[in-house]
């Protein structure tokens, strides 16, 4: 059919409108993902000398074509300890998403089954352990749980009900000036395993790994570590664990013929150490004589626990210089242990009555990740609070443990920097400095290197992180967390007491610090003065 000329002008105008609009939309399905106004989207990492990070200034209204999810609060990681929080939270009304950069759920404890767990005690032996946790170490000491299987089983009740999304990648993170100065943290946009990009905004984020997966990604300041305290020029953690797992094992032969030697006979084969019916400590002199193949790797005294069936696990084994953030680092690490480990449980077999016959029970998953980059909070803990059993107006947790500070390339034994008695953790150490909303949980306490020896035990953060779950349930709708003054505590504190017998209040601890100068005490927390030697020696 031949068209007029003036139809053929409207046709050819119609077209041409047809064709802007598919570009229009091509340009827009293309454009980069945008935060919301006025925000700040962050894909920096922390520099390699623990400067604050770099950041990119996006200002577009929306993020098209994401699904935008709204909850109370996100935690970033599995690990044990951040689980409480978001267990305590849920269980107080508030909804709660866990984000989890690992492939795997459980962190340390179900993925680098790190199953020998330290408890916290006074200088009377009475145990510190409180709230939930205090099921999951009554178990582990009763030999009720002891097995991989039994710990997934309490895993599974700390996460029921509570969304969980494994193998996440934080693409950006938005931040807007914050209502009590510095930075909020808005929301994340992040790809889920299966390559679906997300975006979820919260009013609270909970640091939960053991690599700063998400702090790592803000303005944050890393404070210096143990780098500083040995005089190293590089950047270098504590010493990662791998552990040991084992079966066959006569565990019964094994208790009875260590305590039934002759006690000089005893002391020349194993050193100090002890061996009853559910675990074994010590023996370094029978560690000392193994002889690693490479100066990476290193074999300490034992913490091992009989598993029942013969099967036992071990922590003993450590590895230098693994950077947790760097998977590559991580995995060469985890070579070196299935390498070095056959070797040692020959070493075993010769050294120890009842391993004859024992053989390898497998390999973990994962390491046990000691410590990463410290980074600064409101209030950051200090040697000379916890040996002067410090107590805090907002205490979330009572804490104790020495301050063992595990080896280093640069000092393989470690050492350890004083005992506390009991001391008090602040909500404040938990809370990123200069964000509003941004919780640090577990290994990512605000303390000094030194200082984090004790802190980083798990039943003090864990404690910790159940608080403060607690708490954001009952002041939502009411106060920030960062609003919160000393005259707010008590009833808190009480409501934690009379629901969850959870006691902070009304504790005091042995000062060990009594009578110390200012400048002794400035030169413990620098490191300066080692607590354990110094105290021999110090004049009254």
């Amino acid at each position: 059919m031949k068209l007029s000329g003036k139809k053929l002008t409207i046709v050819l105008a119609l077209v041409a409108l047809v064709a802007l609009a598919g570009v229009y939309t091509f340009l827009q399905r293309s454009a980069p993902d945008k935060p919301s106004p006025n925000s700040t989207a962050t894909t920096g990492k922390d520099d390699a000398n623990g400067g604050k990070n770099t950041t990119a200034s996006k200002t577009d209204n929306k993020l098209p074509d994401i699904p935008t999810e709204q909850t109370d609060i996100v935690v970033i990681g599995s690990e044990l300890e951040g689980l409480y929080l978001a267990r305590a939270a849920a269980d107080e009304g508030l909804k709660v998403k866990i984000l989890d950069p690992r492939n795997a759920f459980g962190g340390q404890v179900l993925q680098g089954e790190m199953l020998f767990l330290d408890e916290t005690r006074d200088d009377q032996h009475r145990l510190l352990v409180q709230g939930r946790a205090k099921e999951l170490f009554d178990g582990f000491r009763n030999g009720k749980i002891r097995k991989l299987k039994e710990f997934e089983q309490y895993f599974d009740k700390l996460k029921k009900d509570i969304p969980v999304e494994q193998g996440i990648k934080i693409e950006s993170i938005e931040q807007n000036p914050g209502q009590f100065g510095g930075q909020a943290l808005n929301g994340i946009v992040y790809t889920t395993k299966d390559g679906q990009k997300k975006r979820i905004a919260a009013s609270y984020w909970v640091e939960n790994t053991d690599y700063a997966a998400m702090v790592s990604k803000l303005q944050a300041t890393r404070m210096p570590g143990l780098e500083k305290f040995y005089g190293q020029n590089n950047i270098e953690y504590m010493s990662s664990g791998m552990m040991m797992k084992f079966k066959n094992v006569d565990w019964a032969k094994f208790q009875q013929s260590f305590n039934n030697m002759p006690k000089e006979e005893r002391s020349a084969k194993f050193g100090w150490g002890s061996v009853d019916n559910s675990f074994a400590i010590s023996l370094s002199d029978m560690t000392s004589k193994y002889k690693p193949t490479n100066d990476r790797v290193f074999l300490r005294g034992l913490n091992a626990v009989s598993q029942r069936d013969g099967e036992v696990i071990i922590n003993a084994f450590l590895i230098y210089t693994v950077d947790p953030s760097d998977d590559k680092s991580v995995a060469d690490a985890m070579e070196l242990g299935k390498k070095e480990i056959p070797l040692i449980l020959n070493h075993f077999r010769k050294s120890l009555p009842g391993w004859e016959k024992a053989e390898l029970n497998g390999f973990p998953n994962y390491l046990y990740i000691r410590e990463y980059n410290h980074y600064e909070t409101d209030y950051v803990l200090k040697p000379s609070d916890m040996l002067g059993a410090k107590m805090f107006w907002d205490n979330v947790s009572i804490g104790g443990y020495p301050l063992d500070l595990q080896g280093t390339s640069a000092n393989k034994w470690g050492i350890e920097m004083g005992r506390p008695d009991k001391y008090g953790m602040p909500l404040r150490s938990f809370l990123l400095k200069n964000y509003d909303n941004v919780i640090m949980a577990g290994k990512n306490v605000g303390a000094s290197a030194i200082a984090y020896g004790s802190a980083r035990i798990q039943p003090n953060t864990s404690l910790a992180a159940e608080s403060i779950g607690v708490i954001l349930g009952q002041i939502q709708g009411k106060k920030k967390l960062r609003e919160l003054k000393e005259a707010d505590m008590p009833q808190l504190q009480q409501y934690l007491a009379s629901k969850y017998n959870i006691k902070l209040t009304g504790v005091t601890g042995n000062n060990k610090l009594a009578g110390w100068s200012a400048d002794e005490i400035a030169k413990l927390d620098t490191g300066e003065i080692v607590y354990a030697s110094y105290v021999k020696t110090r004049k009254k």
